[in-house]
């Protein structure tokens, strides 16, 4: 999708994590005209009203926060005083809203395009955004908010389902909507092992420190991704950042799925978040030139390192295919991810990744295999850029490593 990837995982007998999809920026597409005509009056008198709503809240004065809106858009005004209450604990460290755009429909009514950035405090190194957009009126030489609404495809934020509990980890804040305090803290304790779990896998600059967001059910996940929920059943969890090359910045956030979350003993929880870290770890060498196989089966291979199990314990599904002679002929493939097929299948994709890296690790070595999955999102785009990463970094061909790769299979599963 434009602007980043996304990539998930299932859950098995735990559940697996990870999404990597991108947040999406909006163009800057607000109203370029001569100084001193009405349209630029009127875009410098807006961005002013919005300028002093994000102070309201950072302040947390709701009076100010309440007072831009329409005197008369009864409905928005009790969402926002809600919407205000439902942040009362959240740990800002900025709030503020960028006009992209502005159409005016005549002198009192106008419709903008808005940019919401905020950032938690102690946590996010890059604002997120948030596509919206405004109806605004105006009363008495003042703009008034009348009406508030996510831009199309744009998923709700935390704070819209509902009041916000906060708990902080050493290296982990996880905020929650309807969610027990104690299994807050439970996951902020797995979280902040899972960090340094990764740190041993991955050597390399990351913020390692994990944002985590937990809705109340499987529906409240799928709307703050913006996506039908039948589509996350089974999920476990979803990461949420801006792909790009070495050096790219963005407030990467696990979004949890409580349902398939809960069912998992200590062991499955621990796997999850730590698949969800290795995805933040690796998100600046992560780009559109990295196959699923490679960026999910790092993932799993950080999450399962040194737990000394053995490759049918951890790759089950990939185990029965092979001992039922059904040696898969390839790696797998992107559309091989999708969340909506076959579970079994979608398993073997996963542990078919799992196993590549694993081998990679074995025979090429740990440093080898974080240089190959460097090497490969470092290219940028998809074509030849496995090709050139094995040349380079490993001195085989994608074909060789195939064949290795089933052998390997068949050795290790059989």
């Amino acid at each position: 999708m434009a602007g980043g990837r996304r990539s998930g995982t299932r859950w098995r007998r735990w559940a697996r994590p990870v999404l990597v999809p991108l947040l999406v920026l909006s163009a800057c597409a607000s109203a370029c005209t001569t100084p001193g005509r009405p349209a630029d009056i009127a875009a410098r008198d807006i961005q002013r009203t919005l300028d002093r709503r994000a102070q309201a809240l950072l302040s947390r004065d709701e009076a100010a926060y309440l007072a831009d809106l329409d005197p008369g858009a009864t409905r928005l005004r009790a969402a926002e005083r809600e919407e205000f209450a439902n942040l009362a604990h959240v740990p800002l460290r900025s709030w503020e809203y960028r006009l992209t755009g502005l159409d005016r429909t005549d002198t009192g009514r106008a419709t903008a395009r808005v940019e919401l950035r905020y950032r938690f405090a102690g946590f996010d190194e890059a604002p997120v955004k948030v596509a919206e957009r405004l109806d605004l009126t105006r009363r008495g030489g003042r703009w008034y908010v009348a009406a508030e609404r996510p831009e199309r495809r744009g998923g709700q934020q935390l704070w819209d389902q509902g009041r916000v509990t906060v708990v902080r980890g050493a290296r982990s804040l996880v905020l929650g909507a309807g969610q027990d305090v104690k299994r807050l803290r439970a996951m902020a304790d797995a979280a902040d092992e899972a960090v340094p779990a990764v740190d041993r896998a991955w050597a390399g600059r990351w913020s390692r420190r994990l944002v985590i967001l937990v809705p109340a059910s499987l529906d409240g996940m799928g709307a703050l991704l913006g996506a039908p929920a039948a589509g996350y059943r089974g999920i476990a969890a979803v990461t949420r950042g801006e792909a790009g090359g070495p050096g790219a910045r963005s407030a990467d956030r696990v979004i949890v799925n409580p349902e398939a979350y809960g069912v998992l003993g200590a062991f499955g929880q621990r796997i999850v978040l730590t698949h969800e870290s290795t995805h933040v770890a690796t998100r600046a060498h992560t780009s559109a030139a990295t196959p699923l196989w490679l960026s999910e089966g790092f993932a799993d291979w950080a999450a399962y390192r040194g737990g000394g199990r053995t490759a049918g314990q951890t790759a089950p599904a990939l185990q029965r295919a092979v001992r039922a002679g059904d040696l898969p002929a390839a790696l797998p493939a992107d559309r091989d991810f999708g969340f909506d097929g076959d579970t079994e299948a979608l398993a073997r994709a996963y542990e078919g990744g799992w196993l590549a890296c694993a081998l990679i690790a074995r025979e090429w070595g740990e440093a080898k295999l974080t240089d190959f999955y460097r090497a490969v999102g470092g290219h940028g785009k998809r074509r030849g850029a496995v090709e050139k990463a094995m040349r380079e970094v490993l001195d085989t061909t994608p074909r060789e490593f195939e064949e290795r790769w089933r052998r390997y299979a068949l050795r290790e599963l059989s």
